[in-house]
């Protein structure tokens, strides 16, 4: 019988929980075999929930272990460099929640351990595994709208997060405008050369916390082409998930996902559902898939899609939305290759 990959996550919040339960659950050829949380009773929870495992406070015991090949690390943004750069000295294959940190030296030092200990590594931009947007992303390659001349990515959360979590997350563009930022870059594949972005606060809370809650974002490519990001924090009709890419030949487009697909028409006109309520509902293939195909990577020693490489770029562009956001200017990105510094 072929072994089974060892796997350890580290961080039992709620997307440490959902990683390990779709390890357990939906990846074969696989087992968790420690959850690693400071906040023991959470590992415990989460090794409980996910069928088994052990339950440590300490991601050093989980790295030291024989038995475990891979990580996956959800813990805190603040903890991540460090915790990949032991995992790579451990010869532990690397699968890590976006972004993988705030400061675009300490990724590059954490991605320089990684490429000497000769492991894998993934970022988590669950979102290239939709197979809406996978599929829109092919048929854009192929050429189905001809050139890409225009896109729009409209994102929008039902609620925004606690005060507390706004002050230590990097603040809306690097929390949350990063997937669509990742986004913009998966479906076109050209250089992003410029970045323009405007925000404000219409909640008193965020404002105050030094953060926006509505913003566009405006990313120019080589070839011309055009993307505009819209977020906002606050959707009070649900979570608004939709892009369109529009170019020489047509357009291209997916709506919002509801509950059912039934539409409801009277004499008052035509009713639809509220789109699904957040994340964990819009999202639950893409999240199941990134961990198939992490799972996968390493098995076969194949290079994983979103690389560490992605991840960066995905930083450097936020840096460069939330520069423009404060200084009220077009930022240009540094080179061709849009992976160096904006300018």
């Amino acid at each position: 019988m072929e072994r089974k990959l060892g796997v350890g996550v580290i961080g039992a919040g709620r997307i440490g929980m959902l990683h390990a339960q779709n390890l357990s659950r939906h990846v074969p050829g696989c087992r968790v075999v420690a959850i690693a949380d400071r906040r023991v009773a959470c590992a415990r929870a989460a090794a409980s929930a996910s069928g088994g495992g052990d339950a440590v406070a300490d991601p050093n015991a989980l790295l030291a272990r024989d038995d475990i090949h891979a990580v996956v690390i959800c813990s805190s943004t603040d903890t991540h460099t460090e915790i990949i750069r032991q995992a790579a000295n451990a010869g532990k294959h690397i699968f890590c929640e976006k972004p993988i940190d705030h400061d675009l030296g300490r990724i590059r030092d954490a991605l320089e351990s990684v490429q000497r200990a000769g492991v894998l590594f993934q970022v988590g931009f669950n979102r290239r595994f939709d197979p809406d947007f996978k599929s829109l992303a092919v048929r854009v390659r192929e050429g189905d709208v001809g050139e890409p001349h225009l896109l729009r990515i409209s994102s929008r959360d039902p609620e925004p997060p606690p005060i507390d979590y706004i002050k230590v997350s990097g603040g809306l563009f690097m929390d949350m405008s990063i997937h669509d930022l990742d986004m913009a870059h998966f479906l076109v594949a050209e250089p992003i050369v410029e970045v323009f972005a405007a925000g404000s606060a219409h909640d008193p809370a965020i404002g105050g916390a030094g953060d926006v809650d509505t913003a566009v974002v405006v990313l120019r490519y080589a070839s011309g082409a055009l993307c505009t990001i819209d977020n906002s924090r606050r959707a009070v009709y649900g979570y608004d998930q939709r892009i369109e890419v529009f170019g020489s030949r047509g357009c291209l487009s997916v709506p919002n996902r509801t509950p059912t697909g039934v539409d409801h028409w009277d004499e008052r006109g035509q009713h639809r559902e509220r789109p699904q309520h957040f994340f964990m509902q819009r999202y639950r293939e893409s999240y199941v898939a990134e961990m198939q195909a992490f799972v996968e990577c390493v098995r076969l020693g194949r290079e994983p899609a979103v690389s560490g490489q992605e991840g960066l770029h995905a930083v450097q562009l936020a840096h460069a939305a939330r520069d423009s956001c404060a200084q009220n200017r077009p930022v240009r990105i540094a080179t061709a290759a849009a992976h160096d510094d904006a300018a």
